[in-house]
Order: C-alpha cells, then sequence, then structure tokens
C-alpha cells in the first residue's frame, strides 16, 4: 500500500437506510488487536512459550477527531451513544479494504475553545464480528 490522502480513510454509521460518512472527521484511526493465549508447560521444548492457535478474544478500536458538519450526523452520533446502542459501523481504508460490522461507541467528547470550535472526540469498539472485504 502506498502512501494515501488521511481524508480518504472514511468511517461510516449506519443510519437506517445505508451507511453515511461521519460528518467532519478530521483525523481518524483504527487498530486491531488480538490478545494471546498462552500454553507454555514444562515440556515445551527449550522453555520457549508456545501460543493456541486462534484462541485469543480479537478487537477492533476506531478513534477520530472532527467537527459536525450538520444537525443529523451529530444527532445521530449522540443518540446512538445515549442509547448504549451496537451500531453497525464500515471503515474504508483505501487500497486495503472495507472493514464492516457491529460497533459500541465507548468515549463521546466535545471541547472547544473560547473563540473557535466545537470539536468532538469519537471511540468506537467492535461489538461482534467484523468482515474484511479487500478494494
Amino acid at each position: 500500500m502506498g502512501a494515501q490522502k488521511g481524508k480518504d480513510l472514511l468511517v461510516k454509521i449506519d443510519n437506517g437506510g445505508g451507511f453515511v460518512t461521519v460528518a467532519g472527521l478530521r483525523s481518524k484511526r483504527i487498530a486491531f488487536n488480538a490478545e494471546i493465549v498462552d500454553i507454555t508447560h514444562a515440556e515445551s521444548a527449550d522453555r520457549w512459550r508456545e501460543l493456541l492457535a486462534g484462541a485469543g478474544v480479537r478487537r477492533a478500536a476506531i478513534s477520530g477527531r472532527g467537527l459536525f458538519k450538520d444537525s443529523a450526523s451529530d444527532a445521530m452520533v449522540r443518540q446512538a451513544f445515549f442509547d448504549g446502542a451496537v451500531i453497525a459501523c464500515q471503515l474504508i481504508v483505501p487500497d486495503f479494504g472495507r472493514i464492516e460490522g457491529p460497533f459500541q461507541i465507548a468515549s463521546l467528547e466535545f471541547s472547544g475553545e473560547y473563540n473557535g470550535e466545537v470539536s468532538f472526540d469519537l471511540a468506537l469498539e467492535s461489538a461482534g464480528a467484523l468482515m474484511f472485504t479487500a478494494l
């Protein structure tokens, strides 16, 4: 994957009628993690650690910072947070693929300077199996 424009990394949320881009996200990040299950025992070869393949918990975390461009996207994100809802999300990574599945908003923060705009920080945590489609 060569160099890509950051603005092409998109975070989308299903609004009931399809996926819409979360408005105004200026910075975005996704992290994939997998816990390991250590099965090392007294007879492990030369005491090297052994891991159990496919046994650990996998998760994905999406975070972003930006501005809401309209009241509709603000309301959609805010309502999902206060409902504690698990929502369908989609992340588009250019020249890599599309990740899609259930997420829950783990954090929603607002901030602003006296003479500046109100911005928000958003953190989503995976809440089930994710699908990957290569682009």
